[in-house]
């Protein structure tokens, strides 16, 4: 049985061909799926039920099943999607006041290696990559159940994307292509695996590139990263630097604040220096605490303070609108597991 979710409209023609049909019935499909997100042939009401019924012999639109799907009072809704194989991942739409925006931030592997001590994904461990498709089912399955049209998508859900490196690029192209959402409402965010961030200055592309750095110094971040030992930060720079040259594209950092570890007035001076010569944005991240660690957030004057230290050294700054905390859909809360 062929799951239409993920084919290209080439794909979609040899399906057409083998039942006769034309290279238009192949369009129609394709548009149903893509721009229409929808959930059966049957819904499909501009072929006719003849030809829907040959189709539904052979194919059907998707085999992913919603588990579990909560919403927050903030509206932001997280979903845990359930694969074939049974594994689960999960996958967060978030909306904004007062913006036309719809977020998805979707998962690109099933658990993750990179085991960071403030994320509940990492606990869990490296499981599997998602393919290409199971990405794109994630937007899919959104739009499917919301009637709603993602607009952005950001690689910040489980795992390490940089490490599923060639199924999160394909699965960035069915985005720009056949969803039609621009490059550059596209991110990336990586923990900071240096040989692939130098494969993506090799290739350009126009979508942003965000690092998780979390740190202002080597010692913090292999307290907080274990990844720092693999790739420090004097390397990771180094690639940034490189990336930075080469695409002429101004990255994002994310560091996230945790109460008495990465946020005093001197974290902030270290972090400034260690950024002053990289073309960057710096998003704020208050901590969102998890059962896995004693972290806490930081008072408000804290971070006011220490974004006020990042912009008086030259830097645009934010601080990331929290989005569904109280259903654990927040920045490094997602477990992919459900609640027992």
């Amino acid at each position: 049985m062929q799951i239409l979710s993920g084919l290209s409209l080439a794909e979609i023609e040899k399906i057409t061909d083998e039942l006769h049909a034309s290279k238009f019935r192949a369009r129609q499909i394709h548009n149903w799926i893509y721009l229409k997100s929808v959930k059966t042939i049957d819904e499909m009401t501009d072929l006719s039920v003849k030809f829907r019924d040959e189709l539904k012999k052979i194919a059907k639109v998707t085999d992913i099943k919603i588990k579990v799907k909560q919403v927050s009072s903030d509206g932001t809704i997280k979903y845990l999607l359930e694969y074939p194989d049974g594994e689960c991942v999960e996958t967060v739409l978030m909306r904004f006041d007062n913006r036309a925006n719809l977020t998805a931030c979707v998962s690109s592997q099933v658990g993750c290696a990179v085991n960071c001590s403030f994320c509940a994904t990492g606990k869990r461990g490296f499981i599997r990559n998602l393919s290409y498709k199971e990405i794109i089912e994630q937007v899919l399955t959104i739009q499917r159940d919301t009637g709603l049209k993602v607009t952005n998508v950001v690689f910040m859900g489980q795992g390490e994307p940089l490490l599923n490196l060639d199924n999160v690029l394909k699965a960035m192209e069915i985005f720009n292509e056949n969803f039609q959402i621009g490059a550059r409402r596209l991110t990336v965010s990586t923990s900071g695996i240096i040989p692939q961030i130098n494969k993506l200055a090799e290739l350009d592309m126009q979508s942003t590139l965000a690092i998780s750095l979390h740190a202002p110094n080597h010692a913090i971040r292999s307290k907080l990263m274990k990844i720092e030992d693999k790739y420090d930060m004097k390397s990771l720079h180094a690639a940034l630097k490189n990336y930075v040259e080469k695409t002429g594209r101004r990255i994002t950092i994310e560091y996230l604040l945790i109460k008495d570890i990465n946020d005093t007035t001197e974290s902030a001076k270290e972090l400034a220096n260690y950024l002053h010569d990289l073309k960057c944005n710096v998003n704020l991240i208050p901590y969102n605490p998890t059962s896995d660690n004693d972290y806490q957030r930081p008072s408000n004057n804290s971070i006011m303070k220490f974004k006020y230290l990042l912009e008086h050294s030259g830097k645009k700054v934010t601080v990331r609108l929290e989005r569904g905390s109280d259903i654990d859909a927040a920045c490094g809360q997602l477990s992919g597991k459900a609640k027992q």
